[in-house]
Protein backbone atom coordinates (compact mmCIF):
# COMPACT_ATOMS: atom_id res chain seq x y z
CA UNK A 1 0.00 0.00 0.00
CA UNK A 2 1.37 3.37 -0.97
CA UNK A 3 1.00 6.07 1.65
CA UNK A 4 2.34 8.98 -0.39
CA UNK A 5 2.59 9.25 -4.15
CA UNK A 6 5.42 11.26 -5.63
CA UNK A 7 5.43 12.58 -9.18
CA UNK A 8 9.17 13.18 -9.28
CA UNK A 9 11.19 12.86 -12.43
CA UNK A 10 10.69 14.08 -15.97
CA UNK A 11 7.39 13.60 -17.75
CA UNK A 12 7.66 11.21 -20.65
CA UNK A 13 4.91 12.84 -22.66
CA UNK A 14 5.39 16.61 -22.66
CA UNK A 15 2.99 17.06 -25.60
CA UNK A 16 -0.06 15.67 -23.78
CA UNK A 17 0.59 15.67 -20.03
CA UNK A 18 -3.11 15.13 -19.30
CA UNK A 19 -2.86 11.77 -21.11
CA UNK A 20 -0.52 10.45 -18.41
CA UNK A 21 -2.72 11.93 -15.67
CA UNK A 22 -5.72 10.00 -16.99
CA UNK A 23 -3.84 6.72 -16.72
CA UNK A 24 -2.47 7.66 -13.30
CA UNK A 25 -6.02 8.18 -12.05
CA UNK A 26 -7.22 4.93 -13.64
CA UNK A 27 -4.47 2.80 -12.13
CA UNK A 28 -3.98 4.43 -8.75
CA UNK A 29 -4.32 2.54 -5.48
CA UNK A 30 -7.73 3.94 -4.60
CA UNK A 31 -9.34 2.70 -7.81
CA UNK A 32 -8.06 -0.85 -7.45
CA UNK A 33 -8.66 -1.09 -3.71
CA UNK A 34 -12.37 -0.42 -4.07
CA UNK A 35 -12.75 -2.78 -7.03
CA UNK A 36 -10.67 -5.75 -5.95
CA UNK A 37 -10.71 -5.83 -2.17
CA UNK A 38 -13.15 -8.36 -0.85
CA UNK A 39 -15.88 -6.95 1.31
CA UNK A 40 -15.37 -8.16 4.87
CA UNK A 41 -16.90 -6.53 7.93
CA UNK A 42 -14.87 -4.35 10.24
CA UNK A 43 -14.02 -5.96 13.57
CA UNK A 44 -13.35 -4.81 17.12
CA UNK A 45 -11.76 -7.31 19.52
CA UNK A 46 -11.74 -6.50 23.21
CA UNK A 47 -9.97 -8.67 25.78
CA UNK A 48 -11.12 -8.60 29.38
CA UNK A 49 -10.26 -10.67 32.45
CA UNK A 50 -13.10 -13.11 31.74
CA UNK A 51 -12.91 -13.43 27.95
CA UNK A 52 -12.99 -11.77 24.56
CA UNK A 53 -15.69 -9.64 22.94
CA UNK A 54 -15.65 -9.71 19.14
CA UNK A 55 -17.83 -7.13 17.40
CA UNK A 56 -18.47 -7.27 13.65
CA UNK A 57 -20.24 -4.51 11.72
CA UNK A 58 -22.73 -6.37 9.53
CA UNK A 59 -25.67 -4.05 8.83
CA UNK A 60 -28.54 -5.11 6.62
CA UNK A 61 -28.40 -8.80 7.50
CA UNK A 62 -30.92 -10.95 9.32
CA UNK A 63 -30.04 -13.36 12.12
CA UNK A 64 -30.89 -16.25 9.78
CA UNK A 65 -28.23 -15.09 7.28
CA UNK A 66 -25.35 -15.45 9.77
CA UNK A 67 -23.56 -18.75 10.41
CA UNK A 68 -20.98 -19.17 13.20
CA UNK A 69 -18.81 -22.30 13.41
CA UNK A 70 -16.00 -23.44 15.68
CA UNK A 71 -13.67 -26.15 14.44
CA UNK A 72 -10.57 -26.96 16.46
CA UNK A 73 -9.23 -23.50 17.35
CA UNK A 74 -10.78 -21.64 14.40
CA UNK A 75 -13.88 -19.47 14.85
CA UNK A 76 -15.54 -18.69 11.50
CA UNK A 77 -18.28 -16.14 10.96
CA UNK A 78 -19.96 -16.28 7.55
CA UNK A 79 -23.05 -14.74 6.02
CA UNK A 80 -24.89 -14.84 2.75
CA UNK A 81 -27.80 -12.51 2.12
CA UNK A 82 -29.98 -12.63 -0.94
CA UNK A 83 -31.89 -9.46 -1.77
CA UNK A 84 -34.65 -9.24 -4.31
CA UNK A 85 -35.99 -5.96 -5.58
CA UNK A 86 -38.76 -5.65 -8.07
CA UNK A 87 -40.09 -2.54 -9.71
CA UNK A 88 -42.84 -2.53 -12.31
CA UNK A 89 -41.84 -0.90 -15.58
CA UNK A 90 -44.54 -0.54 -18.30
CA UNK A 91 -46.11 -3.96 -18.85
CA UNK A 92 -43.46 -6.11 -17.19
CA UNK A 93 -41.72 -6.48 -13.86
CA UNK A 94 -38.03 -5.82 -13.56
CA UNK A 95 -36.18 -7.97 -11.02
CA UNK A 96 -32.71 -7.37 -9.70
CA UNK A 97 -30.86 -9.88 -7.58
CA UNK A 98 -28.10 -8.90 -5.22
CA UNK A 99 -25.96 -11.24 -3.16
CA UNK A 100 -23.84 -10.10 -0.26
CA UNK A 101 -21.62 -12.66 1.39
CA UNK A 102 -18.50 -12.80 3.51
CA UNK A 103 -16.50 -15.21 5.60
CA UNK A 104 -14.11 -14.17 8.34
CA UNK A 105 -12.07 -16.50 10.55
CA UNK A 106 -10.34 -15.96 13.88
CA UNK A 107 -7.76 -18.20 15.51
CA UNK A 108 -8.73 -18.77 19.11
CA UNK A 109 -6.01 -18.92 21.75
CA UNK A 110 -5.62 -21.98 23.99
CA UNK A 111 -6.99 -19.99 26.93
CA UNK A 112 -10.61 -19.82 25.62
CA UNK A 113 -13.47 -22.12 26.55
CA UNK A 114 -14.83 -23.17 23.15
CA UNK A 115 -18.01 -24.54 24.70
CA UNK A 116 -18.86 -21.12 26.13
CA UNK A 117 -19.35 -18.84 23.10
CA UNK A 118 -22.43 -16.66 22.76
CA UNK A 119 -23.63 -14.44 19.91
CA UNK A 120 -26.01 -11.46 19.74
CA UNK A 121 -27.10 -9.45 16.71
CA UNK A 122 -28.37 -5.98 17.62
CA UNK A 123 -28.69 -2.95 15.32
CA UNK A 124 -26.32 -4.24 12.64
CA UNK A 125 -23.58 -5.29 15.05
CA UNK A 126 -22.83 -8.98 15.68
CA UNK A 127 -21.30 -9.39 19.13
CA UNK A 128 -19.58 -12.64 20.04
CA UNK A 129 -18.63 -13.28 23.65
CA UNK A 130 -15.90 -15.88 24.04
CA UNK A 131 -15.21 -16.88 27.64
CA UNK A 132 -11.79 -17.82 28.97
CA UNK A 133 -11.11 -21.06 30.82
CA UNK A 134 -11.08 -20.74 34.61
CA UNK A 135 -7.36 -21.43 34.85
CA UNK A 136 -6.61 -18.73 32.26
CA UNK A 137 -8.53 -15.97 34.03
CA UNK A 138 -6.37 -13.45 35.79
CA UNK A 139 -6.61 -13.93 39.52
CA UNK A 140 -5.70 -11.01 41.71
CA UNK A 141 -4.10 -11.75 45.03
CA UNK A 142 -1.99 -9.91 47.49
CA UNK A 143 1.55 -11.11 48.11
CA UNK A 144 2.93 -10.65 51.58
CA UNK A 145 6.41 -9.25 51.97
CA UNK A 146 8.63 -11.35 54.26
Amino acid sequence: MTLVKFNNGPRRNQVAPRFIDVFDSLFNDQYFSSATVSKVPSVNIIESETGFDIELAVPGLKKEDIKINVEKNLLTVAAEAKKEESAPVKNYTKKEFSYASFSRSFTLPESVDQSNIEAQYIDGVLKLTVAKKEEAKLQAREIAVK
